[in-house]
């Protein structure tokens, strides 16, 4: 199956501190897709004129054949929208993510709660990106695919203040939408777990592509 059953319901989101406290979230049943919109799944959407290209600077690999099955890149957020229409879809809300990401027991890590970079493509490899599902051993409780590292992921919201929160951001206002799951790079050349936990929020200007930000969809439950 390419979407995985995500159960609604209460769940614990934020990891504590005071820009990201600890709070009560409910949501419905959803639908999350698998794995990360690849290349050649995003490239469908372009020829039926539906998406338009993503940024080549940012995306060097978007027409290789090589690279068909890697996660695409260089799009900015109303790309990843529109992508996700086009398969009668959406982007998930950050609490969708994170619910999805952690699992019923609040996992810190998709896998659990102990970092081992063996599940997870937090850079230095051989190449920058590897092809979705790669890590099989790193999906998340419910089956999702990558959902810490290889390239964060565009989701629905806002960058604002969780509630509770002593922390305020200048970001905070609908300036950056928020993106998740850490990536192979942006982080220096060493990895720090913190980085790649479930809970950890990420914002970035949405009118722009990046080469380490990608998205997958989800979709409500019937």
């Amino acid at each position: 199956s390419i979407l995985v059953a995500v159960p609604g319901g209460e769940f614990i989101m934020g990891h504590g501190g005071d820009d990201n406290p600890e709070h009560t979230v409910t949501v419905s049943d959803f639908w999350m897709y698998r794995a990360k919109v690849t290349n050649s799944q995003f490239a469908f959407c372009v020829a039926m004129g539906k998406c338009t290209p993503p940024n080549t600077e940012k995306n060097q690999g978007y027409s290789d054949p090589f690279k068909a099955n890697h996660p695409v890149v260089g799009v900015n957020y109303e790309q990843a929208a529109s992508y996700c229409s086009f398969v009668n879809g959406r982007l998930p809300t950050e609490a969708e993510w994170e619910k999805a990401a952690r699992g019923p027991n609040g996992n810190e890590f998709p896998w659990g709660n102990e970092w081992h970079a063996e599940n997870v493509n937090s850079g230095g490899r051989a190449t920058q990106v590897l092809p979705v599902g790669s890590l099989p051993q790193g999906r998340s409780p419910y089956g999702a695919f990558d959902m810490a590292g290889n390239v964060l992921e565009w989701v629905e919201d806002w960058f604002e203040a969780y509630p509770g929160a002593d922390y305020q951001s200048p970001r905070y206002g609908q300036q950056t939408k928020v993106a998740r799951g850490g990536s192979w790079g942006g982080v220096g050349h060493y990895v720090i777990p913190h980085y790649f936990r479930s809970a950890y929020r990420y914002n970035f200007p949405p009118n722009a592509g990046y080469n380490d930000i990608g998205f997958r969809c989800a979709k409500d439950a019937l």
